[in-house]
């Protein structure tokens, strides 16, 4: 895993810094870790200073985008509508709507309602009413660089059942994040999310998690919320990744549309709720990118 570099040799990370100023200890570290059985970040998903100001950058777009989502979602507005909305503000922000083509997704945007998991297809069907929860997930490329998040909206009167739902999901993901730290586990953030969102008699999706992001839409690691604390991958400074647990009101089974193969939704029509952030790990702690 660790090829041969001398000390005084550009760091492998691109920097253009001698390697014993950048991250001669840090690979101490990580060999150290792999000798005692844990897994270890790949060398390829951690960043550079440059690059995290590049990602950062794409990250500008993509919270732009869903602040504006949130001055204009509203009842009666279908959920095409939402869709143009974000691929007219991204491209005329300078930036690509990562989902559209992306492995065939036909959107800019992914809107999944009520007991939608995610993936909700965009439509002129689909239209918001009073009661309504709904999750609006975005996905932003600047100049080859990736941002990830997702926030979910009440539409009216929202009964108090999934007011908590939306609001517990939320809870639980920066109960999450409070366990980011340098040298700690992706475990110990996966257990607080599904410690939280069990105490509160909800279910955790299994199947679909979070994922490593920034030089590329999905990179490693991947990220799930059913982990024990300790366990996992070694959280390094320079990995980003999103925290996005998917939480049910009922049971955790799931299934995918047949007909398009991309929406997902709860076994039993209860809804779903679903809070996503990008975060980054550094040297004292984390730093939320995108939310």
């Amino acid at each position: 895993m660790f090829g041969k570099i001398g000390r005084n040799d550009p760091c492998w990370c691109g920097s253009g810094k001698k390697y014993k100023n950048c991250h001669e200890m840090f690979d101490t570290k990580i060999q150290k870790a792999k000798l005692t059985g844990h897994i270890v970040p790949p060398r390829n998903i951690i960043k550079n200073e440059e690059q995290i100001e590049g990602i950062k950058k794409s990250c500008v777009i993509n919270i732009a985008v869903l602040d504006e989502i949130a001055k204009q979602i509203h009842e009666g507005m279908n959920t095409a509508e939402i869709d143009k909305i974000v691929y007219d503000m991204t491209t005329d922000m300078g930036g690509i709507p990562a989902p559209l083509h992306y492995e065939g997704y036909p959107y800019s945007v992914c809107t999944s309602v009520n007991d939608q998991v995610c993936h909700g297809f965009p439509s002129k069907d689909v239209v918001l009413k009073d009661g309504d929860i709904i999750n609006v997930d975005c996905s932003t490329i600047l100049n080859g660089y990736f941002s990830d998040s997702s926030r979910m909206f009440c539409i009216g009167n929202v009964s108090p059942e999934k007011k908590k739902l939306v609001d517990v999901t939320k809870e639980a993901v920066y109960k999450g994040l409070d366990e980011v730290k340098p040298w700690g586990f992706l475990g110990d953030m996966g257990q607080a999310v599904h410690d939280h969102c069990f105490a509160n008699g909800y279910t955790v999706v299994r199947e679909i998690g979070g994922h490593g992001v920034g030089l590329e839409f999905h990179e490693e690691p991947w990220v799930g919320y059913n982990s024990k604390k300790g366990h996992e991958m070694l959280l390094a400074p320079g990995m980003i990744f999103t925290i996005e647990p998917m939480v049910n009101m009922g049971g955790v089974e799931i299934f995918t549309d047949k007909k398009n193969g991309w929406e997902v939704y709860t076994a039993d029509h209860k809804p779903s709720a679903q809070w996503e952030i990008m975060v980054l790990v550094t040297e004292t702690g984390h730093e939320v990118l995108c939310y």
